[in-house]
Formats: structure tokens, sequence, C-alpha cells
């Protein structure tokens, strides 16, 4: 307590004064009970605290004497509503963007045949070579080397043409008749399309035939591949169109050399059926690959995989029936 001096009502004098009592005042925050408030840009709930934009989140702990406040930072984000999750982007195939055509025709390079010695490309499909030569393993090339390996002299004889003649007549007279009477929708794109081998095939065998060359019935690889067509037929058309395409790109792109080889060394000079085409040949087949890639833009990624991997096996066949020309 202290005391103040004021005049005395009675008295006239500045000398006379009166002590009065007076309080002390307080200061409110040197009490002991004080509690000092922290004001947060938050509206505040008893245990618990919203977060406020650009702040770090936290929870603030009310005891129940309020007289102290504790602050626990969380380690854990949480995604504000509304946000976008990361977008994952699927591993580019060779070829992808230019459609289903262009995956396989890499496939095709991994295959290829450099004189005779098999080219190791990379187990993955990313690192390609260049392009296979279209006989999956069986071709031939210009210094007249086959697929039989390394330092192996390709001689064709007549026998063996002959049967590789009758083979291929096997093959492309089943992929050609599935396409003319299939149900299916998607063989009725591929009808008609210039590319046709069979008729061709037949003229060239009974020219043979008039050449007293005895003409065999299909071997085993012919049989062999049109078996296993027969079990993709129904399955899986979209597996089955991968071996059609394959069949003629085999064909157009190494029955060129072996023409060659074989007209030079067996027929004295003479073109066969079966290496003729009305028009030309090169825009007839883009035909066929933009119709395909039209197609596989409806196909899902696996089932595009396993079209790849058909890629391989097809061009393996052509590759056994190509090689009867030196058997």
């Amino acid at each position: 307590m202290s005391l103040s001096y004021w005049p005395s009502p009675s008295s006239s004098s500045s000398a006379s004064f009166r002590c009065l009592p007076m309080e002390k005042p307080t200061n409110p925050f040197l009490s002991p009970h004080f509690v000092p408030i922290r004001f947060k840009p938050t509206l505040q709930i008893p245990n618990f605290a919203l977060k406020s934009k650009n702040r770090r989140p936290t929870i603030s702990c009310c005891s129940n004497n309020n007289s102290v406040v504790a602050e626990t930072r969380t380690t854990s984000y949480e995604r504000p509503p509304g946000a976008k999750r990361g977008r994952k982007y699927s591993k580019q195939y060779p070829g992808q963007k230019e459609g289903i055509t262009e995956e396989m025709r890499f496939v095709a390079m991994k295959l290829r045949n450099v004189k005779g010695k098999k080219v190791e490309a990379d187990s993955s499909d990313e690192e390609e070579g260049e392009e296979d030569d279209g006989n999956g393993g069986g071709s031939v090339d210009e210094d007249g080397d086959g697929g039989g390996g390394a330092g192996q002299t390709w001689k064709p004889t007549m026998k063996g043409f002959v049967k590789y003649l009758v083979d291929s007549k096997h093959v492309f007279d089943f992929v050609e008749r599935i396409v003319d009477e299939s149900d299916d929708v998607s063989y009725t794109y591929f009808r008609r399309t210039g590319l046709e081998r069979s008729k061709g095939l037949s003229k060239d065998l009974e020219w043979f035939r008039q050449q007293d060359t005895v003409i065999p019935p299909p071997s085993n690889p012919g049989v062999a591949y049109v078996k296993y067509l027969e079990g993709l037929v129904e399955k899986s058309p979209p597996l089955f169109l991968s071996h059609f395409y394959n069949i003629y790109f085999s064909h157009i792109a190494g029955g060129q050399v072996i023409a060659k080889q074989v007209s030079e060394r067996l027929l004295q000079g003479r073109e066969l059926e079966f290496y003729k085409w009305e028009g030309n040949v090169e825009e007839l087949f883009k035909g066929v690959r933009e119709k395909l890639n039209m197609l596989g833009k409806h196909w899902g990624r696996d089932e595009k995989n396993r079209c790849l991997c058909e890629t391989r096996k097809s061009l393996h066949h052509m590759g056994q029936i190509v090689r009867l020309i030196i058997l």
C-alpha cells in the first residue's frame, strides 16, 4: 500500500496535506496466475487446431488447467484436397508410336543373319540392329552363304527347291483360306490385298510337273507351321494376324534374293510366278501394314507383347521352310 497526500479542504495552507490510503496498481503481466495466450491465425478448437495456409501442420494441445500449451509437429504429409497424383509413364517400345507393324519390324531386326552368322542382339526389345532380311534364320545373302552356320556354302538343289515351293504353298493356302472364309470381322480387312501367292505357286508347281519333276507332299516344316496356326485362328485373331503379316513380310523381303539365286543356278534365268505381283508390291504391302496398325490401336499392351513373341515364332517357322532349299 502507498500513501498519497492531498490538501485538506479546511485548510488554506499549501503545507497542509492529508494522508490518504492508495491501492498499489496491479500489473496483470506480473501475476503468478497469468497464463500467456498465443494468438494464431487459425480457429482454435479444444484439443485441436486447424492448419493455416503456408504453415507446417501442427497440433496444439491444451492442459486441463489451461496453464501449458504444447505443440507437436507431425511428420506425415497429407495430400491437399483436389490434388492430382503423380502420373506414371509406361516404357515406350521401339516403334510403338508408328504402330504394331513397326514394333514387329524391330523384333525381326534381332533375328537377322549377316553372312550366315547370327547376330545376337540385347535380350531387351529396346536395342535393335539393322532390318532383318525377312526369312527368320533361313535367309541367304548375295555371297551365297546360307543360314546353316558360318562357312557353309549355300548350294540349292532342284529337289530341295521344289520342297520349299510345296511347303510354302501349304502355308499360303491355309492363311488365305482362313482370311477369305472366316466370319471374324478383323480378318475381312485382309481379303484381296493383291499379295496372294497360292495361284502363282500352283502355276509354278504345274510347270515343274511338266518338266517331269516329282512333286512331293508337304514336309514337316510346312505341316508343323500350319498345325500351329490352326490353334490361333479361333483363339486369338491378333496373334494369327501377326503371323499373316510376317509370312508376307518374310517372302517379300527375302524372296527376291532367293529368286535370284535359284534362277541363276537351277532354272537358267526363268522367273517364277511366286515372285511376281500385279502392281507395285511395296504399295500393296503398305496397304496391309496400315490396316494392321489401325486394328492394333484397339489391342492392349499385353496382347501386343504376345504378337511380338509370335513374330519370332513366325520368322522361325518360315526360316525352317527356306532351309529346305539346301537339303
